[in-house]
Parts: structure tokens; sequence; C-alpha cells
């Protein structure tokens, strides 16, 4: 782990923003060169704080309406091998994450589909048929705020 000065997180936080921002205009925000500020974002990417960059969707807008949240517990019936239960949800096109926790169930699903009745064909056709497949719990998204990571609070300009 490296340590971060104030100038970092502010780079953090600008690229968590909007990572498509170059390093000239970062420094330029910033008071430093692009040079330096390339040197900057590099020794972070190098530290493995900066694991890469994103692309957000907007699932709605490609007619995606609805996001459920799905708990999955595996069915303890046999021995279920994690690794099948992982490789056939994650080939399911409409499962967008995969999370592997520790709780009341062992995965947590977000599921995007076109609407309520095309989430239940998605839950009895694809993942209610997976290998391990036990309980499932849905929650259904309402609305999602976006907020600044894992820096926890807004450092600004």
């Amino acid at each position: 782990m490296i340590d971060l000065d104030d100038l970092d997180r502010k780079l953090l936080f600008a690229l968590a923003k909007d990572a498509t921002q170059s390093a000239g205009a970062l420094g330029r925000r910033f008071g430093l060169s692009q040079p330096a500020t390339w040197r900057r974002i590099k020794r972070l990417q190098d530290a493995g704080i900066i694991k890469g960059h994103r692309l957000r969707l907007n699932a709605e807008a490609l007619g995606f309406g609805v996001t459920v949240f799905l708990g999955v517990k595996l069915a303890r019936k046999g021995h279920i091998s994690l690794d099948d239960f992982e490789r056939a949800v994650s080939a399911i096109p409409e499962v967008q994450t995969v999370e592997h926790v520790l709780g009341l169930y062992d995965y947590r699903l977000r599921v995007v589909a076109r609407d309520l009745p095309d989430f239940e064909r998605v839950l009895r056709r694809r993942i209610m048929t997976l290998p391990g497949a036990g309980d499932v719990e849905a929650n259904v998204l309402l609305s999602e705020e976006r907020l600044p990571g894992p820096l926890g609070v807004s450092l600004g300009d």
C-alpha cells in the first residue's frame, strides 16, 4: 500500500467521476504538468489502487427497465461446486454482477430485465435451473445514487 497525499486523492476523485479526463486536463485543473500528472496516475495504477476503467451503460435506455438484486442460497443436497454455479450464472446475459457473500445467502446477483414478466422468465428458466440453485430472495431496485467511491468524502477541486 502506498501513502496517498491530498493531490492523489483529488486525482482519484476526479477520475472516479469521469475516467475519460486526460492527464493534461487534470494537470491544468490541479496545477501540475501533464507528465507529472501522468506519472502520478501511473503510480496509482502500478500500486493497484486504480484497477481499470469502466464504461457505465444506461440499462433503461437500452430497454432494460427493471433491475433486481437477487440473493441465492445454494442447495446443500449433494456437494455443489461453487465454480460450477459461478460459471453457469456468469453465462446468463441478464446477470450483470455475481458476488459471493457471507450471510443468509451465498450469492448476490444484479439482474436486469426488460420488465417484471421478463425478469420472471429469466428467474424461472435460467437462474432457478442452475446447478445448486436453492432459495432466492428478490429485491427490485427503485432508485440508485452514485456515491463518490471508497474515498468516502468529496474532496472538491
